[in-house]
């Protein structure tokens, strides 16, 4: 049965987590809507893991010319002012915040903030973020344009994203969208920033799995990360064209209503664990 659990929860992971809907929001809801209780902070972000694998693999050229362009800035001076090494120091000090908070944060993170009152709430507000900043946005920026100042800002507004329900890309393309890039520009740079961010917090979660009776163990871990992989790298690809032409305005209704539907169930007295 577990590994049954596992597949869909790879699945969800995989459609969600590009999407600016919050895929650690989704992985709370609906196992507690369905009865299997809180799968935890720990399989949460392993398998999120798989689906930075599907992120390196689509993006492996932008990543391969960005590391390499960074590296031999190191020692050529005359690369440092290339956007290809900029854009490496911008992703690196960009992280910078979620990694720090998120060790400072670690019992916080899973314990409080799982609470489904604050899932709820978060996808809420912070999908009315998203609305006011994707039409408030000048779009005059592309991808070419960002500088330090707004990549450590793009890296704040990621750090929220500790707080299931806030959602990594979404926190990054509202900040993006405020700081004027056009929605491609955001979309793409927020896919980049989180490669550290992600990877990182699994690799670090890897020694929870299966350490108690409540956790998953190491075979539906697995089983979802293979699963969120293969899903997720056919998520970007769709996002990519549909931002390229369409607003966010589909994914704020959803939060919306995502969130206010968890708010009502909770006060009505169903039986979730908040």
């Amino acid at each position: 049965m577990d590994f049954l659990k596992a597949i869909f929860l790879g699945i969800l992971q995989g459609l969600t987590e590009f999407l600016p809907i919050s895929s650690s929001a989704h992985l709370r809801i609906f196992p507690e809507l369905f009865g299997w209780g809180d799968p935890g902070a720990a399989f949460t972000a392993v398998i999120q893991i798989g689906t930075e694998l599907a992120v390196l693999i689509y993006f492996w050229k932008d990543i391969w010319r960005i590391g390499s362009a960074w590296l031999r800035s190191l020692w050529q001076p005359q690369l440092r002012g290339t956007l290809d090494a900029r854009m490496g120091w911008f992703i690196i000090v960009g992280s910078l915040p979620i990694v720090l908070l998120g060790i400072v944060l670690k019992d916080v993170i899973e314990t409080h903030f799982r609470n489904l009152w604050v899932v709820g709430t978060t996808l809420i507000v912070l999908g009315i973020v998203l609305g006011i900043a994707d039409r408030v946005s000048s779009s005059s920026k592309e991808i070419r344009h960002l500088t330090l100042r707004d990549g450590v800002l793009m890296g704040l507004a990621q750090a929220c994203a500790l707080i299931p329900g806030v959602s990594r890309s979404g926190a990054t393309i509202s900040m993006g969208r405020f700081l004027g890039y056009e929605r491609a520009a955001a979309t793409r740079y927020a896919f980049l920033l989180a490669i550290p961010a992600v990877i990182g917090a699994g690799l670090f979660e890897l020694k929870e799995i299966g350490a108690n009776d409540n956790t998953y163990g190491w075979g539906p871990t697995i089983t979802a990360t293979v699963v969120s992989f293969v899903v997720g790298y056919a998520a970007i690809a769709w996002l990519l064209r549909y931002v390229s032409t369409r607003s966010y305005l589909p994914f704020v209704i959803y939060r919306v209503v995502l969130g206010t539907g968890v708010l009502v169930l909770l006060t009505a007295g169903y039986r979730l664990t908040a």
